[in-house]
């Protein structure tokens, strides 16, 4: 799981006892995919390994709590929750292509 969070595009905390790392493929998945997911000593080492290694955080407490109880590794966002992480997601490329 820790090996997969340097290809995320982004982690999203609660700011340091949840952390989800998030990867969105779109020639790969229908919809973003839970790469990682930590609470505790866990989301801190996410965390870490994502500034090591110049994954953006973004901290959204409820939506941090809300994958963290719904969706597991290796499976896709749900529909419910397409929006919230689109959000993030385009905040995160509209970052990356102005730095």
């Amino acid at each position: 799981m820790m090996s997969a969070v340097p290809d995320a595009d982004v982690v999203v905390t609660n700011p340091t006892h949840i952390s989800i790392a998030i990867k969105y493929d779109t020639e790969t998945f229908a919809a973003p995919l839970v790469v990682a997911k930590g609470v505790g000593p866990i989301a801190l080492r996410i965390r870490e390994t994502a500034e090591e290694n110049g994954v953006p955080l973004v901290e959204d407490k409820p939506l941090a709590r809300t994958l963290n109880k719904t969706v597991e590794v290796g499976q896709m966002i749900p529909a419910s929750l397409y929006k919230a992480v689109a959000e993030i997601l385009a905040y995160v490329y509209k970052l990356k292509h102005f730095s």
